[in-house]
């Protein structure tokens, strides 16, 4: 049976070097997870998230399990990954914001509903891979790993409000390239 983190993270501090291989086997694909939407490379996805956990381990005597475990290596993680996308100039794209309306959503999840599951998948994976790097990682976290916005607020570095208003965009941006797939036609294939 498997032990809380907070177990493992006392085993390491107290010299048992091997037990925080438990807490990387537990993290290890969301992190890559992580990595990899930022990075988009599966190499240097890779490459983060064993950076990510040597820092973890050598910084875990700073942990002072305040968040959760998950959260504290996903913000390493993600801070390493904004470094590197910095070294590399890339930028952080943002849209004016647009408000989704209830109808809007309703329509929406009314046409979904009607389509096959795997090709609702493949298009909601496609509309995402079209959304910056951030608005992928908060939508990932907040829906996929189910982050709290809290946590996602300290993975990230940015407010919660913060956090909220472009989870909002990404949701709105989604819709609208779901929409736009409607309008053309791509659902009427089923």
């Amino acid at each position: 049976m498997s032990q809380p983190d907070e177990y493992y993270i006392t085993k390491v501090l107290e010299g048992d070097v091997a037990s925080f291989s438990y807490l990387v086997d537990r993290y290890q694909d969301m992190v890559y997870g992580l990595a990899f939407k930022l990075l988009r490379n599966e190499e240097d996805a890779e490459e983060m998230a064993q950076d990510s956990f040597v820092k973890a381990y050598r910084s875990l005597n700073s942990y002072r399990q305040q968040s959760k475990f998950s959260t504290w290596i996903y913000r390493i993680t993600y801070n390493g990954c904004i470094t590197l996308l910095r070294k590399r100039k890339l930028e952080v794209r943002s849209m004016d914001e647009q408000q989704l309306t209830d109808k809007d959503e309703a329509q929406l999840n009314a046409q979904l509903i009607e389509m096959d599951k795997a090709l609702v998948e493949k298009l909601l994976q496609e509309a995402m891979e079209k959304l910056p790097e951030l608005e992928q990682v908060l939508i990932t976290l907040y829906y996929f790993e189910e982050q709290k916005m809290e946590e996602i607020s300290q993975i990230t570095g940015l407010s919660e409000s913060n956090v909220k208003v472009k989870i909002h965009r990404a949701r709105k941006k989604m819709y609208d390239l779901l929409h736009q797939s409607y309008e053309e036609g791509i659902f009427s294939s089923v």
